[in-house]
């Protein structure tokens, strides 16, 4: 059954009622409406204002006029809890507000996607939304806020408890590893002629191609182990601990785009990476990055460190194809990775 403001009788005898306001949905997500200055909001806090300041600005935030009442007692406590680390010396200012960073554009994209979501399902498509539909949305968000936040705490728990196994399981296959610098497999995955077949679809047909090829190499990655390291629209960034799991993940990612009637390309390289905001960078992430380039559709090529790695592996096989000039990196030496 489509999501429609109708249904939330079936949710909430009393929905919203008329077209919501500003004020309507900061209380609803924040919890009270903003009564705090920015000097106020520090001074409450027991946080210098240069720092309340840094930290608002790494979350995301503009930073509002200091006569302008743009915060919430919500936000005091929040600063309140960075005094209480500072002072017990636990974290200093600059891993606050690095944190802060983190969190912020974390959440930003979240929030922002989730209320797409909601938007595109409950909302007709082709018109704008009377009063009443907007104010369904509002409610059963409302509805569905408390199973959110506590889902959100868990699963970020969760990510937490992976990202430490991660790091764990890196630091035991490579001990002579450069601190900071592990190494992995890092893989790209890049839709063919994306750019002339977005040119032949709407706005929609677009934004659904785009979310089933996020979608689809989400579940592989994720269904092998390795790490969804972001998503560019047609393109993919991935890594895995072993280059073997790298080499499975991109033949399958293959066959799944094909599967569908489109063709993808993917290059694999493995060695050390430095990984920064979430993100990774370095020598290995570039050779990835050219393997694709230069592939053929419905390839996967691979540097000698993922061809040595996976020789012997039951159902995988390298061939080697002519060395070609990169650009930045010399002439390297690709493979090709088949099934066995």
């Amino acid at each position: 059954m489509r999501l429609t403001w109708r249904n939330l009788l079936k949710v909430r005898e009393t929905p919203t009622a008329g077209r919501p306001t500003a004020e309507q949905i900061e209380r609803l997500f924040v919890g009270s409406a903003a009564r705090h200055t920015r000097l106020e909001v520090a001074r409450l806090a027991g946080v210098p204002s240069e720092l309340a300041q840094r930290i608002w600005r790494a979350l995301g935030f503009a930073t509002p006029a200091d006569d302008l009442p743009s915060f919430t007692d919500a936000d005091v406590d929040a600063l309140r809890r960075v005094a209480g680390l500072l002072g017990s010396q636990l974290v200093d200012e600059e891993t606050v507000v690095r944190l802060a960073r983190a969190l912020g554009q974390t959440t930003s994209r979240l929030a922002q996607w989730q209320a797409e979501i909601m938007v595109t399902a409950m909302l007709p498509q082709g018109r704008a939304p009377d009063d009443e539909e907007l104010a369904g949305v509002l409610s059963l968000s409302q509805a569905l806020l408390p199973d959110f936040e506590r889902l959100l705490v868990h699963v970020w728990r969760a990510q937490l408890a992976a990202a430490g196994v991660r790091l764990l399981a890196n630091t035991d296959m490579d001990a002579a590893a450069v601190p900071g610098r592990p190494t992995l497999a890092v893989g790209f995955a890049d839709l063919v002629s994306f750019t002339q077949v977005s040119r032949e679809l709407d706005t929609q047909g677009l934004a659904e191609l785009v979310e089933w090829f996020e979608s689809l190499a989400s579940d592989v990655v994720a269904s092998r182990g390795a790490r969804l390291v972001k998503t560019l629209g047609d393109e993919v960034l991935f890594t895995a601990p072993t280059a073997e799991t790298a080499a499975r993940v991109a033949l399958e990612l293959v066959d799944a785009v094909r599967d569908d009637g489109r063709d993808l390309r993917v290059g694999l390289s493995y060695g050390p990476v430095l990984p920064t905001m979430g993100d990774v960078f370095g020598t290995t992430v570039n050779l990835a990055a050219r393997l694709t380039a230069m592939a053929h559709p419905c390839t996967v090529l691979v540097d000698p460190g993922v061809a040595e790695a996976v020789k012997g592996s039951a159902g995988l096989a390298v061939q080697r194809i002519r060395r070609r000039p990169v650009r930045g990196l010399g002439v390297i030496q690709p493979y090709v990775l088949r099934r066995a």
